[in-house]
């Protein structure tokens, strides 16, 4: 297991981030505590969670299974959706983030967070309310680092500007989507965060089961997160993506390898990439995610299969002037 600096934190995490949010749902206790054993023997110490992910049972499993070696590993959640019911038990606003903190150390049976993120950007007050709750709880020792997760660039480097203007605590993560066919990021968010030296872990490697090799052109399980949740089906419902899928595929199969290990394999070989997220259901379905570790990502074969799919336009627009991806050495 390789092991890279968390953005300019100076924490080590290992090449992978095992998220959480099957735990309490399609993976109950015993199969939560399967997976949490596979990926710590293998060397992962990077856990990430969120007190949406089923209400909070994820983050009860979690702190049940790390209880024993909590500071061995690397801890991070998120705050902004409602779980509790309450009008006011969402949002950025300094009083849902100090009770949310709070419910999630209860929950993890921990004394801090090591990342705390913001789930989503806050439209209802200033982003200075924002960051202000979150210097609270640093402050606090509650939370160690804090980072934005699904933020526009832009929105990062507005909350970068004025946590400098009043010696707060900056962003040092962000936790953006990327895959073979989400690759906004490389125009913006992962320029950003090399220039700014954020630690960058990635969610939805596969596509949300797009590129496991179960969807292609005209193909389409019967069952799946694709085709049962309207927030994948929505995000995942371009015809040019199933034929992307379909050509991955292939692609993986004349390689001789699973769609999964190559698919996570070229997600994390992008240099502004800490550790990617996998996640699974159990050992079986967590498999393909680890075996990702053992393909070398050369720069032809990322080439090759950024080939397959749409390369985003520059930030600018001036498609003469796009500068092609140097993979991680």
């Amino acid at each position: 297991m390789e092991y890279r600096p968390l953005g300019r934190t100076g924490v080590k995490v290992s090449q992978l981030c095992f998220g959480t949010m099957s735990f309490g749902a399609e993976a109950d206790l015993a199969a939560s505590r399967a997976m949490y054993k596979k990926v710590r023997d293998l060397g992962i110490n990077f856990f990430d969670c969120a007190d949406a992910y089923t209400k909070g049972k994820a983050e009860t499993i979690l702190g049940q299974l790390m209880k024993s070696e909590r500071d061995n590993l690397v801890i991070t959640s998120k705050c902004f959706n409602n779980i509790r019911g309450d009008i006011n038990s969402a949002g950025g606003n300094r009083r849902h983030v100090s009770k949310a903190v709070e419910d999630s150390l209860k929950r993890l049976k921990t004394d801090r967070l090591d990342v705390l993120f913001m789930h989503r950007f806050e439209k209802l007050a200033p982003l200075e309310e924002v960051l202000r709750g979150l210097e609270d709880v640093v402050r606090s020792g509650k939370v160690l680092y804090i980072g934005a997760s699904n933020y526009a660039a832009w929105q990062v480097s507005k909350a970068l500007g004025i946590s400098e203007k009043n010696g707060w605590t900056k962003f040092d993560v962000i936790q953006p989507m990327y895959n073979l066919v989400k690759r906004a990021a490389e125009a913006e968010i992962f320029p950003q965060a090399m220039a700014e030296g954020l630690g960058v872990i990635t969610y939805s490697p596969v596509g949300g089961g797009l590129l496991s090799g179960k969807y292609g052109p005209d193909k389409r399980p019967k069952k799946g997160r694709i085709m049962d949740q309207k927030n994948y089906n929505t995000r995942y419902s371009a015809e040019w993506e199933f034929d992307t899928a379909g050509k991955f595929t292939e692609f993986a199969k004349e390689m001789g390898v699973h769609p999964v290990s190559l698919s996570v394999a070229w997600t994390a070989a992008h240099p502004a990439v800490t550790a990617p997220i996998v996640g699974a259901r159990d050992v079986k379905q967590l498999a393909p995610s680890l075996k990702s570790l053992d393909i070398k990502m050369t720069q032809e074969l990322w080439d090759q299969v950024a080939a397959l799919s749409r390369t985003p336009a520059p930030a600018t627009d001036r498609v003469e002037e796009y500068e092609p991806v140097q993979v991680r050495g």
